[in-house]
């Protein structure tokens, strides 16, 4: 570094101000040209006095500085994002990096700031400038004699305006013969109602130096896991793809380009499509038997749900009944019973028997249907009354094959109050309801044998309540009461009817966070939320198998009556797996499409607007790396083979020393000479 030096500048601080100081003057100046005028020979003296007093008056004075000289800095930047790890840009980088570090440490009266580019929170990808940003705010701006920065030029916050005091140079990593494949996908909803097709647009095109690899390219299809369908697909258009969700809750789609060996990387070949299955509306036909106090309040649950389209028929008048009333005068609506139960019966989510008996309106065959419509993945709910014991009874039709409970023919009349079992209280229909146990009584229960599917709730001395099965892809529940609907009506406080028949529908309708043996996954960023229900008191270690195939076995921590959880950190982008026992399930960590890997192909184009205006300049690495040359300001400074930097000539001030050039005794000695000086020569006429 240069020694100290001293520098001196005149400087005046007026006495007065300088308005008053030209109006002085003005009045002055009149007087003198009225002497001449007058031919009066002392003027020109009276003229220098002035001048004596005018010159004091704006306070003249030496200022002499002891300044010692500040060093030039340098900052360079070397990116180190994921996109620098493609191919051997990250030696690249870090050899130049180091290269350039060193030459200009050696350089006299220079120092070199060199700072790293990191990956962007929340898959923001290369912020350069805020990086640059942010290191020039901790050096003087004065001192800046260059930017250098190490990219791929993928820079993903090129629109940030920055104000840069020197030249900026972009040294290009990667290569000219650089290539990649990129699949995408736009437009994918988060949500999509079962069973309707919503449409993706995808999108495989090559970037860079691409070689001859044909016009079409291999795309695999998976859902949830499943063995992936290939497809051929043309490159470099857009494919509207049509996709129906095949089940309520999350689904996992991937869709995969197979990698070709000379490109920079499969990171961008695969896109996992993440959506949510839902109901558009629930159909449910309601059945009832006979009119009873209940009724209604199944019809106003059910009424009062927006989600749900019920067809509602009560049996008034039974084949049996013979009143003497003429059909053609009854306002009765003749019941549709092969419509429903034959030719529209799948069409209905949901079917509920409220206090239904056989009294031949439905024949055997109907409800032979309705066994089958179980069995193929229907749902149905029988709320029993009394004459579930009787030898009319439900049961003692073709429905009663798939029905969980048989009658004992006993109808307890007396006071109770429902309650979960044991094992109700880790099933997720009855986990966990409000104010559980803290219900008010019924008065009647339908005494019954449970013989298949689980007793979730409980009434008299124990007996089954509540019975819920599984019966080939379809479900059925029996409550084995028709006294639900004083809690509607808030006896002795009431209870969750409404909840309750919310859950129960949403599992008959098998939705995924009402199932009682479930497996999932919640992802926040690279981090994931395992979740397992079961039946059962215990289960196993949850099996997790990342996308490179690295497998990790986790412990799951009971968390409640059959809840099990686990966190999980995921290091690598992509779809892991999941087994637990057995029950498996997908899910995606981190962003469907990295923004680090969306453009992959080194590019001049995003930073040269910036490069240009600073007089910098790109070149690339691959071609050496460059030395640093010495430029005047607002030359251009870059070559071939050279990038420049302008010295700023910064420096610090020591000391500072003030010297009055006309001291009030000197001014008052010439100022009195010229005037006495001006009166002799004006005497002498």
């Amino acid at each position: 570094m240069m020694g100290d030096f001293n520098a001196g500048s005149i400087l005046f601080d007026p006495l007065l101000p300088v308005p008053v100081l030209v109006a002085l003057a003005v009045v002055v100046a009149l007087g003198i040209l009225l002497a001449l005028l007058r031919g009066l020979r002392g003027w020109a003296l009276r003229s220098l006095a002035a001048i004596v007093v005018f010159a004091a008056l704006f306070g003249p004075s030496f200022q002499q500085e002891d300044r010692a000289p500040l060093s030039d800095i340098v900052i360079l930047a070397e990116d180190t994002t994921a996109s620098q790890n493609l191919s051997d840009r990250g030696a690249q980088t870090r050899q130049a990096a180091d290269a350039l570090a060193d030459e200009i440490a050696a350089r006299a009266n220079t120092e070199v700031r060199r700072v790293t580019v990191p990956d962007g929170e929340g898959d923001a990808g290369t912020r350069l400038l805020s990086t640059l940003t942010d290191a020039l705010a901790q050096e003087p701006r004065g001192r800046i004699a260059g930017v250098i920065s190490l990219s791929d030029g993928q820079v993903h916050d090129g629109d940030l305006p920055i104000d840069l005091p020197a030249p900026l140079h972009l040294l290009l990593s990667g290569k000219s013969s650089d290539w990649d494949r990129r699949l995408t996908i736009r437009n994918a909803p988060a949500f999509a109602v079962i069973g309707e097709p919503v449409t993706l647009t995808l999108r495989v095109e090559d970037m860079g130096d691409v070689p001859d690899v044909g016009r079409t390219a291999p795309l695999d299809i998976s859902i949830d896991g499943e063995p992936a369908q290939r497809f051929n697909i043309p490159i470099g258009q857009d494919l509207e793809l049509p996709v129906t969700l095949p089940h309520g809750g999350r689904n996992v789609i991937q869709f995969t380009s197979p990698a070709i060996d000379t490109e920079l990387t499969d990171r961008n070949n695969t896109a996992l499509v993440q959506m949510n299955g839902v109901r558009d509306r629930l159909r449910v036909l309601l059945v009832s038997g006979e009119p009873h106090a209940g009724g209604r309040t199944w019809r106003n649950l059910l009424k009062s749900d927006s989600s749900v389209d019920l067809v509602h028929f009560t049996i008034l008048r039974p084949p049996e009944k013979q009143d003497g009333v003429p059909v053609t005068e009854l306002s009765l609506i003749a019941f549709p019973t092969r419509e429903l139960f034959l030719e529209k019966i799948n069409d209905f989510d949901l079917i509920i028997f409220d206090r239904y008996k056989r009294r031949g309106i439905l024949p055997a065959l109907y409800l032979d249907n309705v066994s089958n419509y179980v069995e193929q993945g229907g749902a149905v709910l029988i709320a029993a009354g009394p004459d579930y014991a009787t030898a009319d009874s439900i049961f003692r039709s073709p429905l009663g094959r798939v029905v969980p409970a048989e009658p004992t023919a006993r109808v307890l009349e007396q006071a109770y109050r429902p309650s979960v079992t044991d094992l109700g209280t880790r099933h997720p229909v009855t986990n966990d309801l409000p104010s559980n146990g803290d219900w008010g009584r019924w008065l009647r229960q339908i005494d019954v044998r449970a013989t298949s599917g689980n007793v979730v709730m409980e009434g008299i001395d124990g007996r089954p309540l509540l019975v819920l099965d599984r019966v080939g892809e379809g479900r059925v529940a029996l409550l084995a009461s028709d006294h639900a609907w004083l809690w509607n009506r808030g006896y002795e406080g009431g209870g969750p009817q409404l909840e309750l028949l919310r859950r129960l529908s949403h599992w008959m309708m098998k939705e995924p966070e009402l199932e009682e043996e479930a497996l999932t996954a919640i992802a926040t960023g690279q981090d994931m939320r395992i979740e397992r229900r079961t039946l059962q008191e215990t289960v196993p270690d949850v099996t997790i198998t990342a996308p490179d195939g690295t497998v990790t076995v986790l412990p799951l921590t009971q968390t409640g009556p059959g809840q099990f959880t686990a966190d999980f950190s995921g290091l690598e982008i992509g779809l892991y797996r999941l087994e637990n026992g057995d029950q498996t399930t997908v899910i995606g960590l981190g962003p469907a499409a990295p923004r680090e890997f969306v453009n992959t192909i080194a590019t001049p184009k995003i930073l040269e607007p910036l490069v240009s205006t600073t007089r910098g300049g790109i070149l690339r690495l691959e071609d050496g790396t460059p030395s640093v040359r010495t430029v005047r300001a607002g030359r251009v400074a870059s070559g071939r083979t050279w990038v420049g930097i302008t010295p700023r000539n910064a420096y610090e001030v020591r000391d500072v020393r003030l010297t009055q050039l006309l001291p009030g005794w000197l001014v008052l000695l010439l100022s009195s000479l010229l005037i006495i000086a001006a009166w002799l020569r004006e005497g002498q006429r």
